[in-house]
């Protein structure tokens, strides 16, 4: 097991109601004026944007709007939040939403307090020294997001979706109340499931040095999140396995599985934003057409790993069973598991694997190891159902 410092700053406020108290929050933080920041019109339907700011109003927080966040988050609305922030000064942001939301708003924190080029922080180009603080109140789980420092943008202009991570875009306190995931369109499940998985998965795999204890918490995140999945399209109303669902997205991606690791990338991640920036797929969809044939182009670099996940959570000793039935199961719950599901031709392959080795890899500084030729490899797994079972 490696040495390892681990330290997350946020502060969860989990359960029924919790959301209720989000303009206490705020004043004990000494937040005067945030910027509301929230998706389309769901909240308003679903009665959630009265609460919020009738909480706020009773406890004396003003708040700016900023609506209509997409689903991918992209540049030009961010902007327009960051010249928002900064033309009423707020002193905090409050996102309202799913991890895209909750992206944004941490995206302008950080261009709230800058007068440089936003864009610059996410090709690498910048390092974030400061962010306004920033709270959230979660309505569908999935990118943890509510517990890390990491948002994902896309820069329409250039096609690229890039990330940053930083430990001043943690939340300061994110609300976590299961309820609110119930008005999640049922479409939405599967995406988020293979979200969550992939968060634990992919250091899990590429690790050169994987301690047991590590290990055995991304396998009890994935088979927690594969049962409550399971119930969820079942019942859509099991609030105890939204709410275990829920809690297991958020550990996935809050650091807790990663200390004494050695080694460990997100190349599913970094190929997936590629598919996400050219095609507007949902993160989820496109995790899924990759993920499977990752595993199997990849499955002989750590058979190790892949004996292990298949037996801990499949129980079968056979590793490329493994990789096949975490397959099926992508497909029974309605997520799509190759790039002909998406619509998206064998002809196209040569203009994804040049935009991921061009940009997500190039930043990430994985372009050496994963070439286009590689990456093409990885895609062409990815292109039929039939391919890998």
């Amino acid at each position: 097991m490696e040495n390892f410092q681990f330290h997350n700053p946020t502060k969860i406020i989990f359960g029924k109601k919790t959301h209720r108290n989000i303009g206490q929050i705020l004043k004990e933080e000494g937040v005067k004026k945030v910027l509301f920041v929230y998706g389309q019109s769901s909240i308003k339907t679903t009665g959630l944007y009265d609460e919020i700011v009738d909480s706020m109003n009773a406890y004396g927080v003003e708040f700016v709007e900023h609506s209509g966040v997409k689903p991918n988050p992209v540049l030009s609305h961010t902007l327009e939040g960051v010249r928002k922030a900064k033309e009423h000064k707020v002193d905090g942001i409050l996102s309202v939403g799913g991890g895209s939301v909750l992206d944004e708003g941490k995206a302008i924190a950080v261009g709230a307090l800058d007068d440089g080029d936003l864009w610059d922080f996410f090709t690498g180009k910048r390092e974030i020294k400061r962010a306004l603080p920033n709270y959230t109140v979660l309505t569908l789980a999935a990118t943890g997001s509510e517990m890390n420092g990491y948002a994902v943008i896309t820069n329409e202009q250039t096609a690229e979706k890039l990330s940053i991570g930083s430990i001043y875009t943690f939340p300061r306190v994110s609300i976590l109340n299961p309820e609110l995931t119930l008005s999640v369109p049922a479409s939405y499940q599967p995406y988020s499931a293979v979200d969550v998985i992939a968060h634990v998965i992919e250091w899990y795999f590429t690790c050169t040095v994987c301690p047991g204890i590590s290990n055995r918490l991304v396998e009890s995140i994935v088979k927690t999140v594969i049962e409550t999945t399971e119930k969820i399209i079942k019942n859509p109303s099991d609030y105890d396995s939204r709410a275990q669902f829920m809690w297991s997205a958020t550990l996935a991606l809050n650091g807790i599985t990663r200390p004494g690791y050695r080694g460990g990338i997100y190349v599913n991640h970094m190929i997936a934003h590629s598919l996400g920036a050219l095609y507007d797929l949902p993160h989820g969809a496109c995790l899924s057409i990759v993920i499977p044939a990752w595993m199997w182009w990849y499955k002989e670099k750590n058979r190790p790993q892949f004996e292990r996940f298949s037996r801990e959570v499949f129980g079968t000793s056979d590793y490329q069973e493994g990789i096949k039935t975490l397959k099926r199961w992508f497909r029974s719950i309605g997520a799509p598991v190759s790039l002909r599901d998406a619509g998206i031709p064998s002809s196209d392959i040569d203009r994804i694997a040049n935009h991921v080795h061009s940009t997500t890899a190039k930043v990430w500084g994985l372009d050496r190891e994963y070439t286009v030729e590689k990456i093409k490899e990885i895609l062409y797994l990815s292109l039929r159902s039939n391919i890998v079972e």
